[in-house]
């Protein structure tokens, strides 16, 4: 027999009997599939949204804190946000330059939410460079950003300078009266 086994050439012992190698085979591939399930786990969950952000997906803002005339302006989601209490003249200047030219043309009443003419909520970030501009600033009684010259509306429509865009609106529903749901 031992002939015979030394005829058939290298490893052929092993396919009479399961060894050492075999059993090296197999913890191998355990372990192998272990670490990249190891590093996997880690990439894979940072993926998910941090647990702050999801806190701050929407919020709630009391309106009545914002005198007529005055603006303040909130962080969301580490943005700044300009909630503006428009006066009645601020309001009445905005239509009146609806159908003046613009880079970005928009009516006042595409840019509030309607019986709430009053409120106006933007993204408080200069659509040029992310520079926040300051409430009366400019010549269009709206604002104006220091760092490049765009000047906006009271309505923050864009209506000079390098800005392209006007300030964005913000998504938001109003609650009630003096209530509004940011986000």
């Amino acid at each position: 027999m031992a002939d015979s086994l030394a005829h058939a050439g290298p490893g052929a012992d092993e396919s009479i009997e399961p060894g050492r190698r075999d059993f090296l085979f197999l913890a191998t591939g355990a372990v192998g599939v272990a670490g990249v399930a190891a590093v996997a786990w880690p990439l894979i969950d940072q993926l998910n949204p941090a647990a702050d952000t999801l806190a701050l997906a929407s919020i709630e803002y009391d309106l009545s804190k914002v005198a007529l005339g005055s603006e303040v302006t909130i962080a969301w989601r580490k943005q700044p946000v300009f909630i503006r209490h428009r006066t009645p003249d601020e309001i009445a200047r905005a239509r009146a330059d609806d159908h003046a030219p613009m880079k970005d043309p928009a009516t006042d009443a595409s840019r509030v939410k309607a019986g709430h003419e009053e409120w106006l909520i933007v993204l408080a970030s200069c659509t040029h460079l992310g520079c926040v501009p300051t409430f009366k600033g400019g010549e269009y009684g709206g604002w104006a950003c220091p760092c490049h010259g765009s000047v906006y509306d009271t309505s923050a429509r864009i209506r000079k300078g390098p800005a392209p865009k006007n300030l964005y609106l913000f998504p938001y529903t109003f609650l009630d009266n003096t209530k509004v749901k940011l986000g």
